[in-house]
This record gives structure tokens, C-alpha cells and sequence, in this order.
């Protein structure tokens, strides 16, 4: 299987670095690169991409309002050096966030991510009626496919974090910052050093602490009055 890749970006040291990066897996062609979104959209109109790296900040049209234009997309990763606008991201369909400089490591997660997307589709095509999903790596050589739907609870075991789902908990090397910037704002938030949790399985909310799954988790001090305000509001909709 070869997935066809372009790269947007008005930088052409970043886009030296992707080269250089895509390279270096087998499975990916990188058949163009632009400068600015209004070339790259005249290409996409008449090409086959499966992987697109967009860069925010460019002229003429930035990535988030291409982005936002686009029907029928690649899978995106967005390549940026701002990380404030991963939940904007995320809310148009990009399948991963990079923030510059892009490491090596993090840089085949998100490829090896899209690459067992595709390969999970049966026909090679894009999956985009799949329920939203992410990979974690539950071993050194195994990829777990986690619906973002199922997550109740993400706990911090220091260097290591346990997620937590109706049927099954994974234990994965993150830390639970990193993990949550990766999740969806508007479900997923922070309510205590230890933990991130998804809004809508809240049950019960009783003093400075919820209940999820029968399991009760203290909200912590810093995070109360915005925990609150996102919960009771999610319940009242």
C-alpha cells in the first residue's frame, strides 16, 4: 500500500524536514509540496491525495479556513508552530496536530495512526464514516484502536497513563498532558492533575468531585470552577 502525500507549508525548511521524514517510510509517496493553500486546492480538485501536512499560518489563505473549505478531504495533519489551535483543528477533521519542531518519534506516530486507518478500510479508501478513533500503543510492537466515544476516564501513573473505557483500561507511556491535548476539546477535559475525563459520562456532580461509571474522582481545586461550569452545562443540554 502507497499513500500519496503532499505537504502545505509556506516554509521551505519545514517542508525539507517532512521530506525528509516521508522518506523515510515506505509507504508514503510525496508526489507535491506548496507554498500557499489556493495552489494546493487547484491540485486537490484534480489529484488523489491520502495524507495532506497543512500548515496554519500562510498567505493568502490560512490552513484552518482551507481546511474548513474542503469536502472531500485527505486525512489532514496539521504542522504548526502554535499550539492553540489544535481543538479548532480537531473540530474540522484533522486527523493529528504536530506542533514545529516536529520530533522524528511523534512524526511516525501520527503517519503509523493514518497508515492502519487506511489499511483497517478494507479497500484502501478513506474511512470517514468510522466513529472517531484514536491509537494507542499498548506494547512495543502493538497498535490499539481506542473509539473516542468509549473513554471515560484518563488517569496519570506518572510517566505512564491508564485509559479507561466500559470493557477495557490500557495502559500506555504518556504523559496526561500530552494525551489530552490529542483529544477532542469539547468532550474531553481536565479536572485534576491525575485526571481527564469525558464530560458527557458524568453521572452524578456532588461537592468538588464526579462520579463516572460508579467511580468517584475529585475534582481538583484549580480546575473547580471550570469543571463545574462544563459539566452542569453539558447536563443541562
Amino acid at each position: 500500500m502507497i499513500l500519496k502525500v503532499i505537504v502545505v507549508d509556506d516554509e521551505p525548511l519545514a517542508i525539507n524536514v517532512l521530506k525528509n521524514y516521508i522518506e523515510r517510510v515506505k509507504e508514503l509517496q510525496l508526489v507535491a509540496t506548496f507554498s500557499n493553500a489556493l495552489d494546493a486546492s487547484t491540485f486537490l480538485r484534480d489529484h488523489k491525495v491520502d495524507i495532506m501536512f497543512l500548515d496554519i499560518n500562510m498567505p493568502f489563505l490560512d490552513g484552518l479556513e482551507f481546511l474548513s473549505t474542503l469536502h472531500n478531504k485527505p486525512f489532514v495533519i496539521m504542522t504548526t508552530a502554535h499550539e492553540e489551535h489544535a481543538l479548532k483543528s480537531f473540530e474540522l477533521e484533522a486527523i493529528d496536530y504536530l506542533v514545529k519542531p516536529i520530533p522524528l518519534p511523534r512524526f511516525f506516530k501520527s503517519v503509523d495512526r493514518v497508515i492502519c486507518l487506511k489499511k483497517g478500510s478494507g479497500n484502501g479508501g478513506s474511512d470517514k464514516d468510522e466513529k472517531p478513533s484514536i491509537f494507542v500503543k499498548v506494547d512495543k510492537k502493538k497498535l490499539q484502536k481506542v473509539y473516542l466515544e468509549e473513554i471515560m476516564v484518563v488517569e496519570s501513573l506518572k510517566d505512564y497513563i491508564r485509559i479507561i473505557t466500559p470493557t477495557a483500561k490500557y495502559i500506555i507511556h504518556r504523559t496526561l498532558s500530552s494525551f489530552t491535548d490529542e483529544l477532542p476539546g469539547d468532550n474531553f477535559i481536565r479536572i485534576h492533575r491525575s485526571y481527564t475525563i469525558a464530560v458527557d459520562k458524568v453521572s452524578v456532580v456532588e461537592g468538588n468531585s464526579v462520579e463516572i461509571g460508579g467511580i468517584r474522582y475529585t475534582i481538583g481545586r484549580s480546575y473547580l470552577a471550570d469543571a463545574k461550569s462544563r459539566i452542569l452545562n453539558d447536563l443541562i443540554n
